[in-house]
Formats: structure tokens, sequence, C-alpha cells
């Protein structure tokens, strides 16, 4: 391991030590406890999306098109746990930060879900692959499992850092203020031309989304959870 990555790696386990001890970085919360609450309710009465797209059956979450799904509420600092299973070459994300779900691509930091298994996400830019930061930073190691299969994720916003936990591993931590620029990722990397936004300016209040069914391939959620801090 290179010094670097090695002093990256002590960073992020000393900044998630000061978060409460059950959202500890290589396990998952206990939701049942108290503070915890369903991000939507049964009938995602309490959700933004367009009529008819996004349906709920045995607690399973799922979009018939390309159409985010949202908070009714928009959260600061919070944990979010929930679980995700991918079809094969599916492409979705959890968007947090959205200060405006109109146009949410620029305007919010989207936290990738990817069948890395399937022909082309193997082969994407790493910062494209799942439970990566999308289009800014990659994850240490790989950690999702293959279509088909349910994931659990565990997602903490706290000021301008995030951490992600998937699949009982911490897999990403980042510090949204050392990303400056619009077209140049700090490790030397090239954002996505309509990432327009640095994440060091962006709005922390914000609505959490997920991403529809994209380029065909649908995407499963369930056991939404979040706790706010």
């Amino acid at each position: 391991m290179k010094k670097s990555s090695l002093l990256l790696l002590i960073l992020s386990i000393l900044a998630f030590q000061s978060l409460p001890a059950q959202d500890s970085a290589f396990i998952h919360p206990d939701t049942r406890s108290a503070g915890w609450h369903p991000l939507f309710d049964q009938g995602l009465t309490n959700a933004i999306f367009p009529a008819g797209v996004w349906t709920v059956s045995d607690g399973i979450i799922t979009a018939s098109k390309d159409e985010a799904l949202w908070s009714e509420k928009a959260y600061d600092d919070f944990v979010l746990d929930l679980d995700f299973r991918n079809a094969e070459g599916t492409n979705s994300g959890v968007i947090v930060h959205a200060s405006d779900i109109r146009e949410w691509i620029p305007h919010s930091v989207e936290i990738q879900i990817a069948d890395d298994y399937s022909p082309e996400w193997s082969k994407a830019d790493p910062s494209w692959q799942c439970a990566a930061i999308f289009g800014h930073q990659p994850v240490t190691h790989r950690t999702v499992k293959k279509a088909g299969e349910w994931n659990h994720y565990t997602i903490t916003c706290r000021g301008r850092m995030i951490w992600v936990v998937l699949n009982g591993e911490l897999v990403n931590t980042c510090d949204m203020s050392r990303y400056t620029s619009a077209t140049d990722n700090p490790d030397g990397t090239k954002a996505p031309g309509w990432l327009s936004n640095p994440m060091a300016g962006l709005p922390l209040h914000g609505h959490i989304g997920f991403q529809g069914k994209h380029a065909g391939a649908p995407i499963y959620f369930r056991h939404i959870m979040i706790r706010e801090l």
C-alpha cells in the first residue's frame, strides 16, 4: 500500500471514530434503536416522483422509468441505511444534498450503484463503479455482490464529509471540501462535464433521492431508514 493511501485510510478511520459508536466504520447500525425512522411511508405518500413510476410490493421499491424518487423533506446531517439489489447491468445511485430536484445532477452528490460484474460496468472508470462518489472518488475495494443478491448500504453525511459502508466494510470516505474544481478531481482525474458545480460549494441542506430504471436495467430498494444527526 502506498504511503498516501495508508495515510488516507488512517485519517478516514480517525474521522469516523467521532461518530456515535453504533455507526462504526465496519458495521451497520441497529435501525431498531431510538432515533431511526423509515425515510418513506408504506405508500410513498411522503415521496416526490412522477405518478406511476415508483411502486412498492412486499416492501420492495422499484421504478419503471429513469425518474428519481425523492424525499419530501430536506435534510442536513444524517445516517441513511438501506438494502439494494442490482439486476444485470444496473446503473443507479443514492443522491444526497440535492438542493434542486428538477436539475439534480449538478446540484447534488451521487453515491453510485452499479452492477460491477457486468461487461459494461466491470470496465467502467473506477469513479463510476459501485459505492463511488460518482465522477469524483472511487472505492478503496469492491464489496458489492453480484446481480440478484441484496446489498447493505450505510451512508453518513456530516458537514462536508461522506462515509460509505457497503456490506459491512468502509469503502469510501469523501471530504467534499477538497473538490474545489468543476473539471479536475484532487487525484488528477477529470470529473464528468455535467457535474458542473464543485462539491466544495454545494449546499448541504437538501433532499435524498434514488435513481430509477436507467438504461433499461431495474434497481430494487428496501428497508430505507434514516437517523438525523
